[in-house]
């Protein structure tokens, strides 16, 4: 669920997948609090897949009801 939202905010890869970076380096960090593990790792975890669902999905793949 975390990998589409994170893809769907941006028209371009590059935007996808600054945008994607951002969103689950924010949920990762969250997660690791909230399970006591690592703030920091978690964010770094988050922020990667973010970043790579966001920059390997295509603009076509995402349905924003346009």
């Amino acid at each position: 669920i975390m990998a589409l939202s994170a893809s769907a905010c941006g028209s371009s890869k590059g935007d996808r997948a600054l945008s994607g970076g951002a969103i689950g380096a924010g949920a990762g960090a969250l997660v690791g609090a909230a399970t006591g593990g690592s703030v920091v790792g978690g964010a770094v975890i988050g922020g990667a897949a973010g970043a790579a669902t966001g920059a390997l999905t295509d603009e076509d793949d995402i349905d924003l009801d346009d």
